[in-house]
């Protein structure tokens, strides 16, 4: 609803303020201090184990915004999700290394950058509480190579906090990765499945 103020011949005319009231509906999501973490699985077979094993390696080094028109069309320029790979553990220290050096090259490249685009299955205006699964699409671009992703995300809304899990999967070669070659691991699925927790909060506008 247009601001209006009384004019001095009893008409009302628009509010200066008016197209700041309408740049203050689009919805801005944070990453919150606490409870977001990325990881990815990959299956391996160990040498010296008769089962397969998941190689997981995580972190909570992550800073990320979403910003949303009042129609749920998300405003691309001004959100994005930064992982710092440089902190990826998981439970083998040679494993990191590996991952490291070889892999994701992380002396060159030493984030992972999610661009969101669209996402499918949310209603506006955005409810206060519920839980809802989602279609999110954007770019994602590891070691400097920039490819289309589309995750499963699966989302709960209390308040102004906003909680989940987000996943997709993808082979090597989508991001030219080179599946490792170590002595200690007899294969290696050709499947990357990436994981975020997310934890979101709302914050003011720009």
């Amino acid at each position: 609803v247009e601001a209006r103020t009384p004019s001095g011949n009893g008409t009302d005319t628009p509010s200066p303020q008016g197209d700041a009231t309408v740049a203050a509906e689009r919805i801005r999501l944070v990453t919150a201090p606490e409870g977001n973490r990325a990881r990815y699985r990959v299956r391996e077979q160990l040498a010296g184990l008769t089962f397969p094993n998941d190689a997981v390696g995580e972190t909570d080094a992550i800073e990320g915004v979403v910003v949303l028109e009042p129609d749920g069309t998300i405003v691309r320029e001004e959100s994005r999700f930064v992982v710092d790979l440089t902190t990826l553990k998981s439970d083998r220290s040679r494993r990191d290394g590996y991952v490291q050096r070889n892999t994701l090259r992380t002396a060159e490249y030493p984030t992972a950058v999610f661009v969101p685009t669209a996402v499918h299955g949310l209603t506006m205006p955005l409810p206060t509480s519920g839980e809802f699964t989602l279609r999110l699409e954007g770019e994602l671009t590891i070691r400097g190579v920039t490819r289309p992703t589309v995750w499963d995300l699966t989302l709960r809304i209390d308040g102004d906090t906003f909680t989940g899990t987000a996943a997709t999967v993808f082979d090597f070669a989508t991001f030219e990765l080179t599946i490792p070659r170590v002595a200690s691991v007899l294969s290696i699925v050709d499947e990357i499945r990436l994981e975020y927790d997310l934890r979101l909060v709302k914050a003011p506008a720009t």
